[in-house]
């Protein structure tokens, strides 16, 4: 016996790679319906590579009583209006918006990291998926945390453009080849030119002058880990098409040094140590793309304050960073929860 699971979005970046992971892990599924707005509704999208087609079906029309779970990648107006209507009809909502993020009363799930949070999730009936930025980093943060007490964590991030969706991609692609050919590179989704370039500068600003995107790393990493851990961040678009980056600067309450880190990393949840003193000895975007694993590379003691590492942290964003954190709190609330399946 397995779930009746809904993919809202499902013809998105991210509602495909959820889709695309849900197939691999043979996530227990007795029937999946794929939604979409009513511009795709009618469209035929693969399962996977199952070798199954679903049909897309229009959000709009969508009955959701009977579903146990619905994976969202519909953006915060889409979820505002269909998430209650799901959670109120008895399907559990795990979102991968900013919308739900920082509600008391909504989870704000990392299963490697708080499996336990889940356990409030009755309260409203959706879960929520954090930023993707603030997920490898966590997943990274969280077994030398419960080591030697994480005082404080600078970050800056070199984020993909897939992170802006479709729209980004196409954007560094287009930009690109016109910078080739001599045609002129006008930015459309980004506020500068994001070929050959780097922004420091990803969602709205603040009053205080940091972005939105920085103040979802601070906050949710509060929200997951600790609410004492005091973080900086610096968030920045590169020309990368797939795959989070992040330069990590951590100081510890208790000491720590980098071989000690490396024990404790390599035996981790979800993280795969790559760290060799040598060329090519750690691991770039490009080399995690469809990897489940959040790599780190780089691990070294920082001598400027009395218990401080720093460290390289990649992982593919439409996975970890939104499809299959998603997939992995389905599973978990599975485990944990609705215990359907054999």
């Amino acid at each position: 016996m397995g779930y009746r699971v809904v993919v809202a979005g499902a013809t998105g970046n991210v509602g495909r790679e959820m889709l695309n992971i849900l197939a691999e892990r043979e996530f227990p599924i007795d029937e999946i319906a794929a939604l979409a707005s009513s511009r795709s509704a009618g469209d035929v999208i693969d399962f996977g590579e199952t070798g199954k087609k679903l049909t897309v079906r229009n959000i709009e029309h969508f009955d959701w009583a009977g579903w146990d779970m619905a994976l969202f990648a519909i953006g915060s107006e889409g979820t505002k209006k269909y998430a209650p209507i799901a959670a109120a009809a008895g399907c559990t909502v795990i979102d991968n918006s900013s919308l739900y993020r920082m509600d008391p009363d909504v989870p704000l799930i990392v299963p490697e990291v708080n499996a336990h949070a889940i356990d409030g999730y009755r309260r409203k009936n959706i879960i929520a998926n954090p930023n993707c930025s603030t997920a490898q980093m966590v997943v990274a943060l969280k077994p030398l945390h419960d080591f030697a007490t994480i005082k404080r964590v600078v970050v800056a991030t070199y984020q993909s453009v897939s992170g802006a969706g479709k729209a980004g991609m196409d954007e560094l692609f287009e930009q690109s080849r016109n910078i080739f050919v001599g045609d002129p590179a006008e930015p459309r989704k980004f506020t500068k030119q994001i070929a050959f370039n780097v922004i420091p500068h990803i969602d709205s600003f603040l009053d205080d002058g940091s972005t939105k995107e920085e103040w979802k790393m601070v906050v949710e990493t509060k929200k997951i880990l600790d609410p004492k851990i005091k973080v900086s961040a610096t968030c920045v678009r590169v020309p990368v098409f797939v795959g989070h980056s992040e330069a990590i600067n951590i100081e510890f309450e208790n000491e720590i040094s980098a071989a000690r880190a490396k024990s404790i990393l390599r035996e981790a949840p979800g993280i795969m140590l790559v760290d060799k003193h040598e060329d090519g000895g750690y691991v770039t975007p490009i080399e995690c793309v469809g990897e489940y694993a959040t790599y780190i590379s780089r691990v070294r003691e920082d001598p400027t304050v009395d218990s401080g590492l720093s460290l390289w942290c990649v992982s593919d964003n439409l996975r970890k960073g939104a499809a299959l954190n998603a997939v992995q709190i389905a599973e978990l609330l599975g485990r944990r929860h609705l215990k359907k399946a054999a």
